[in-house]
């Protein structure tokens, strides 16, 4: 039996050193740095792509507020790890799942090549369970990502695109990477319901 083909737009998961989880995602970009970096860290940018605002000082230490676009969650809180332009980009945040986890650690590193960039995504988190559900997240705001750089409109909806692309990571990564699922307050994401 041959391994499924694994396209190279798809994250990965590992464990860290200290035990921790990790999703690792790597796309070339036929964009500079620079412009990846204003998508990254501008909010006209980050609308079209990444999942909340970002509020706050963009410095290394400066606390940070994220709240989800259009949506009634309470915010959540993080802070700038490392803001080095346009080179790395790391902060905390979300909203934890246990008192006992800690935030989730996300960082951005761009690497030129050729006329582009490499992005280098990482995410770590303390449970295996919602691996599958976050690397389908991260695989749609990364496509949104690439669209808003191309120019490009955006296409369908985002629990269209991240249902097929859950099934897919929890295929590869395995059921207990698959055990946590989207909020109920995010019925539109739960299967199905349509997206």
């Amino acid at each position: 039996m041959t391994a499924a083909k694994r396209d190279p737009g798809e994250g990965t998961l590992e464990r860290t050193e200290d035990g921790r989880w990790r999703l690792r995602f790597e796309r070339t970009l036929r964009h500079p740095p620079e412009k990846v970096w204003r998508a990254l860290t501008q909010e006209e940018h980050l609308a079209a792509w990444f999942p909340t605002t970002m509020e706050g000082d963009l410095r290394a230490g400066a606390p940070l507020r994220f709240r989800f676009r259009g949506e009634e969650y309470p915010p959540s809180e993080g802070e700038m790890i490392e803001f080095d332009p346009p080179r790395a980009l790391e902060f905390t945040w979300g909203l934890s799942e246990e008192d006992i986890d800690q935030q989730e650690r996300t960082r951005f590193e761009l690497t030129p090549v050729g006329d582009g960039c490499r992005l280098t995504l990482l995410s770590t988190y303390d449970r295996v369970g919602k691996s599958a559900r976050d690397a389908a997240g991260w695989h749609v705001c990364l496509d949104l990502l690439e669209a808003e750089l191309a120019g490009e409109p955006r296409t369908g909806t985002s629990p269209e695109r991240w249902k097929p692309l859950n099934r897919l990571y929890t295929e590869r990564f395995g059921p207990e990477a698959s055990t946590m699922k989207p909020p109920e307050s995010m019925p539109e994401y739960q299967e199905g319901q349509r997206g």
